[in-house]
């Protein structure tokens, strides 16, 4: 018998009947506007078939000894698991297997990639198939990140391939940017210009990405830093001393001893965000003398994290403490640093280093 919320009674157990997936949000959302085509629909389905087939491989990774290396290293020079392999060739035959993606930049990849066989398609997708694929071996989680952005309609109408320089957009340009994490289960954030910022996870018996994190917000501060403190050696004297203010609070007036700040450093990007946008705090990945531009690349890691954590109410800067959103790339591989996380904590950073 139903009853309130969608729930039927099984016996003792609440089962819940009224589900929201993935795939029913984006077409509730193309339904409120008319003008759309669902382009954009099928793109994100897609994707999503993509993190579901990438999920689905790293969970049997172990046992059908993909963890490995491949033998040969990326563009950015870090060695290729084989993972990072099947996850890449699986995003870009979902690109292009959507019709609806004219461009792919993938960390993986050298170069842009062009979908000819669709001159016409409107979108241009740019993703990280596997961040922090070193932790894989570990078991620790890891996942993937992406970015999508709109062709201009003379771009589209034309179906001439856009040039590289028409794809170095800033990320205030963006549609929508994510981010799957691959841990105990598979948990997919997702955001669109302008609206909420919404978590899901995916159910396995179903295979369907469920709505289990409607409308994210961090919280405004929280005593928290996530950063690698093994390259301190290399960082700025401001940046070493904001971080030792952390560790070392000065006593209150009253003389009672400050409160440190709780150092959380999972070593893989989406692992720390995710963390992050639950609990609230501050994740960092400042340049230093060892990478003057920074480690992260701009186009599908630092531009769509900022996106999402400037959506969920909080701030993303770089380490000029510029709004990482209004950064422009100037190569599709281009790096910068990040500091981003909880609105206050972000606002000391930005007084510490200015």
């Amino acid at each position: 018998m139903a009853g309130e919320n969608g729930q039927t009674g099984f016996g003792a157990e609440k089962i819940k009947t009224d589900i929201v997936t993935l795939s029913r949000l984006i077409t509730e959302e193309q339904s409120k506007h008319p003008e759309a085509t669902g382009d954009f629909t099928l793109l994100c389905q897609a994707l999503q078939f993509s993190f579901k087939s990438i999920a689905y491989y790293i969970r049997r990774a172990t046992l059908i000894n993909l963890t490995g290396l491949a033998g040969s290293s990326n563009t950015t020079g870090d060695d290729q698991k084989k993972l990072d392999v099947i996850s890449n060739d699986l995003f870009i035959a979902a690109m292009k297997g959507s019709g609806k993606c004219r461009a792919l930049v993938s960390e993986e990849e050298e170069d842009v990639i062009y979908f000819d066989e669709h001159p016409n398609a409107k979108y241009f997708v740019a993703c990280d198939p596997i961040d922090g694929s070193s932790n894989l071996d570990a078991g620790v989680s890891v996942g993937t990140i992406f970015a999508i952005s709109r062709l201009t309609d003379e771009i589209v109408q034309s179906g001439k391939r856009p040039d590289v320089k028409d794809l170095l957009a800033p990320g205030t340009e963006l549609v929508a940017a994510g981010f799957t994490m691959y841990g105990a289960s598979a948990q997919l954030v997702i955001t669109m210009r302008g609206g909420p910022v919404n978590g899901f996870t995916l159910d396995n018996a179903l295979g369907e990405f469920i709505l289990t994190h409607p409308n994210m917000k961090m919280p405004k501060k929280r005593g928290i830093y996530s950063v690698n403190e093994g390259n301190s050696l290399y960082w700025e004297e401001k940046t070493v001393n904001f971080f030792n203010s952390l560790k070392f609070p000065p006593k209150s007036a009253d003389g009672k001893e400050g409160k440190p700040y709780s150092s959380r450093y999972i070593g893989s990007m989406v692992a720390d965000a995710y963390r992050t946008l639950l609990y609230g705090g501050l994740f960092a990945y400042p340049a230093d003398k060892k990478s003057p531009k920074g480690k992260l690349r701009i186009l599908y890691e630092c531009a769509p994290m900022a996106m999402i954590m400037e959506q969920a109410g909080g701030q993303a800067v770089d380490s000029n403490m510029r709004r990482l959103l209004e950064v422009v790339p100037t190569s599709i591989h281009d790096r910068s640093g990040i500091y981003m996380g909880s609105y206050e904590e972000m606002e000391k950073v930005i007084a510490a280093h200015k």
